[in-house]
Formats: structure tokens, C-alpha cells, sequence
């Protein structure tokens, strides 16, 4: 099983717009097709419950509170059991599923999200659980940056966070300097020395 992508999920989930049944369709990739044509209002509520729930994990990862995010973590893993089968039609397509047979499109989808969160966790601390430094983000990461130094969740937020505080800099820099038309000046036969 490919617990890194699981984890992915899991993020995707944290980052996405829940608005409707639409855009919770919008979630699954091609290769879960049956999870768009299968889901239902039910599961939209179940979802978005389980998006806020994820969405503290990682604020809890972000703030060095590890053992609140373990506890959340162990009470989704409860709410969401995993229960891994072998599905297929044959030979050339085994493949895993999380879930018992006849599982909900949430049932199956949160079971693999928090498993590959728990185990990401486990494997690398929930100092990798960030939430991007910029403001007008919001957005989730899985750090996998060599020294855990990530603070953004895409190229795109670091630049535009970036070039606002260089032009917040700019601006202050310039606020600072008395322009030289405001400087007093003398009149013009005060200059003029007296004899």
C-alpha cells in the first residue's frame, strides 16, 4: 500500500472546497471514478466533519502539539476503522481496498486518509503537518522538505508572500525618508551674505 499517496488524500480533503455534492465530486481523481458516481449528500456531511476534524491535526502538527494531534488521530482512526481486503476481477487486477466490501464512499475514502496520515505521523512526526504562512491561504502541506523548513504550501503562496513583504519593506523604507520637498528652506536673500 502506497501510504504517501493515502496521506495525499487526506490533504486534498483539508484543501478542498466543500460547498456542494459537486464539489465534493471534484475531490476524487479518475482513478477512483466509482467514488464520484457513488457518492451521496450523506456522505458531504460526513466529509466535511471529518475535513475539520483533519484540517486540527495538522494546525496541532504546525504548533508542536503532538500528542493532541495523536489523540485526534486515534479517535478518526476509530471513527474510521480500516479493514484492508483484496479486491479484483483477476489476476492482473488485485489491488487493496481499506474497507469492507459494501463500504460508503466516506467509509472508504477517510479509512485510507487517516491511516495515511497516522502513518506519516509516525514515520516522520507531526512536525511535517503544515499550514501555509501565507495569510490568504489557508492551505495544508505534508513537509517533505530535507530539514523541515517548508513554510508554504505551493511555490506560487512563498512568491506572492514574498514579493508583499519586499514591497511592504519598500514601502516603509520610503515612509522613513523626509522627502526634500517637505525639507524647510531658506529664503533665497537669507542665503545672500551681509555686508
Amino acid at each position: 500500500m502506497n501510504f504517501d499517496a493515502y496521506a495525499r488524500t487526506g490533504v486534498d480533503l483539508v484543501n478542498a472546497r466543500l460547498d456542494d455534492l459537486d464539489a465534493l465530486r471534484a475531490l476524487f481523481p479518475d482513478d477512483n471514478a466509482w467514488m464520484r458516481d457513488e457518492v451521496s449528500e450523506r456522505d458531504l456531511a460526513i466529509f466535511r466533519r471529518a475535513q475539520k476534524r483533519l484540517r486540527d491535526v495538522f494546525e496541532y502538527g504546525t504548533s508542536g502539539r503532538d500528542a493532541q494531534a495523536v489523540a485526534e488521530l486515534n479517535t478518526l482512526l476509530e471513527a474510521y476503522p480500516v479493514q484492508p481486503r483484496i479486491s479484483g476481477h483477476d489476476s492482473s487486477d488485485w489491488h487493496m481496498h481499506v474497507t469492507s466490501r459494501g463500504a460508503s464512499v466516506s467509509a472508504e475514502f477517510l479509512a485510507g486518509a487517516v491511516w495515511g496520515l497516522s502513518v506519516w505521523l509516525c514515520e516522520y512526526g507531526s512536525a511535517r503537518f503544515g499550514v501555509c504562512a501565507d495569510e490568504r491561504c489557508g492551505n495544508v502541506y505534508l513537509d517533505t522538505s530535507s530539514n523541515c523548513c517548508r513554510r508554504f504550501c505551493s511555490e506560487r503562496c512563498a512568491t506572492r508572500s514574498h514579493v508583499a513583504a519586499h514591497r511592504a519593506r519598500k514601502r516603509a523604507a520610503v515612509g522613513e525618508q523626509v522627502p526634500v520637498a517637505a525639507q524647510p528652506t531658506a529664503p533665497a536673500d537669507s542665503l545672500t551674505p551681509v555686508s
